[in-house]
């Protein structure tokens, strides 16, 4: 395999931050782990040293860090919008915490981070998903996640008028 080939293939650093932000998601919401003790946590172990995870290790840190920030300071907003895609009967504290903490991570990114397309956020929540999973929650996330980014971002989502001609310059 080329070196061209290993870059194309490899995860960036802002995926690997999305990976990461997942795990300490996760680890906030089982073990009641501190924002600030698990953004440490993972820059000084996670990311390097010598519990170094090869899973996320090139993570763009400050992309992680303001992705945890940000669920943490938007969560009571986050979490009724998600409510109320998932199926009747379902609240977000009954999914499981992986998941829970994909959709959180997903929406604030699809609320905040305009510098993200709404197509790659999903994409990019969707792999996370079939990295935990193997069954139907990889699609739970895709109907979620594209459900909220239709109404977030509706310009994302527009087509082209058929028959419009596109101006060349």
């Amino acid at each position: 395999m080329t070196s061209k080939t290993k870059a194309k293939t490899a995860p960036g650093g802002r995926s690997l931050a999305r990976m990461a932000a997942v795990q300490a998601l996760y680890q906030m919401d089982i073990a009641g782990t501190d924002l600030n003790a698990v953004i440490r946590e993972f820059e000084t172990t996670r990311f390097t040293g010598e519990e170094k995870d090869d899973l996320v290790a090139n993570a763009d840190t400050q992309f992680f860090a303001d992705i945890l920030r940000g669920v943490v300071r938007r969560q009571r907003d986050i979490d009724p919008v998600v409510d109320d895609q998932l199926a009747s009967g379902w609240r977000l504290v009954r999914v499981d915490s992986i998941l829970r903490a994909i959709l959180r991570a997903g929406v604030f990114e699809l609320q905040e981070r305009r510098d993200v397309p709404a197509r790659v956020v999903i994409n990019e929540y969707i792999e996370v998903a079939h990295a935990f999973f193997a069954d139907e929650e990889p699609k739970v996330v895709n109907g979620i996640l594209d459900r909220l980014a239709r109404r977030l971002r509706p310009a994302e989502f527009q087509t082209k008028e058929p028959g419009a001609a596109e101006t060349q310059g």
